[in-house]
């Protein structure tokens, strides 16, 4: 059996280009049939393109991918993932952009998959930690903003002089809806939105 070098490749949006992710895996020895191209988030591995990959990966393949976070963004899952190709399925991974999580060099070296187990472990930990700093900076920041007194979230909404004359007058038959923002000037949306924060307040 032939082993088979499969290239990965990621941007968040459709409107990303992701030629410079192709062009340095086609390098690196992929064959363009075995490149595989989500334009996805990375925030789990729902991905169309990837589960295809993952079905096709057999033992001795390489999947090749230029950066780790092209792979995903949560750790925890990229993790897994790792586990998944280099233990059940037993395929080789090699990260272009980190050359210390490459477990190609197993073949040679056990040490290699050691060594990229520990980085990927470290990232990890370094990711996740950064997660739980950027939500205890947030906090710290909504806490600081209501003690000096400002405003989060949505402004309130600004009710136009006369609102409650016309809303009391379409409570009760009096006006359509229609006429009531004629008169008020506005829109469907925003006039159905006060109407729902004065019912809110009372």
């Amino acid at each position: 059996m032939i082993n088979k070098v499969f290239g990965y490749a990621r941007v968040s949006t459709e409107d990303q280009n992701e030629a410079r992710q192709s062009e340095a895996l086609l390098a690196a020895g992929v064959d363009e049939r075995f490149l595989f191209i989500d334009k996805a988030t990375g925030k789990d591995f729902n991905r169309a393109e990837y589960q295809i990959l993952i079905r096709a990966l057999r033992e001795g393949d390489t999947l090749i991918i230029k950066s780790i976070d092209r792979l995903g963004r949560n750790y925890k899952d990229i993790t897994e993932q790792w586990r998944v190709i280099t233990q059940e399925i037993k395929a080789y991974i090699k990260v272009l952009d980190l050359p210390l999580l490459d477990t190609t060099v197993t073949e040679k070296d056990l040490t290699g998959t050691f060594i990229a187990d520990i980085v990927l472990q470290i990232l990890s930990y370094i990711a996740e930690t950064e997660g739980m700093n950027i939500k205890q900076r947030q906090a710290e920041g909504i806490k600081s903003a209501r003690a000096r007194g400002q405003q989060l979230g949505r402004p309130k909404a600004e009710f136009p002089a006369k609102f409650d004359e016309f809303y009391d007058s379409w409570k009760r038959g009096g006006i359509t809806a229609t006429a009531a923002m004629a008169q008020l000037g506005l829109k469907r949306t925003t006039f159905y939105k006060l109407v729902k924060a004065k019912e809110n307040s009372t």
